[in-house]
């Protein structure tokens, strides 16, 4: 069965019930945890934008709230994941589109199960599934469980 299960964050709260129920898989068959969470690249119409408002360094600043926000999600996570009782790990990918990172991370990790959530901060006004999770179902070579 699985035994190490990629599970993918962006700290929202669906990604939040595929944090819980992704947790309750791996306690039930003895399986260790990777959290994941992807941070896209910055737009440079956005990183524009801010220094005409006048940001000293668009690029640093952004770099920096996205790796802050990346840490609380994975803290968060990981916190769960002791209180549970199951081993992980947490993992943040910059500059990839989340799909990407997702896959990337769990052939580099050797994973055998991706959960994630049917969509993520972005996707909640499409009908079926987010792109990033259309993206991870189409091209993933292992199995993946989404979580509506």
């Amino acid at each position: 069965m699985y035994r190490h299960m990629l599970i993918a964050t962006d700290g929202s709260e669906l990604a939040g019930r595929a944090v819980d129920h992704g947790l309750m898989l791996a306690k039930g068959i003895d399986a260790s945890v990777l959290f994941v969470t992807v941070t896209e690249i910055w737009s440079s119409v956005e990183m524009a934008s801010e220094s005409m408002r006048g940001t000293e360094n668009p690029m640093k600043s952004y770099e920096d709230m996205v790796a802050a926000v990346a840490q609380e999600t994975l803290a968060k996570a990981k916190s769960a994941a002791e209180a549970a009782g199951v081993a992980s790990e947490t993992h943040h990918v910059s500059d990839r589109s989340p799909a990407d990172g997702i896959i990337e991370v769990a052939d580099e990790k050797g994973c055998d199960l991706i959960v994630m959530a049917s969509h993520g901060r972005r996707g909640i006004n499409l009908a079926l599934l987010g792109s990033q999770t259309a993206k991870v179902l189409a091209l993933s070579k292992i199995p993946v469980l989404v979580l509506r």
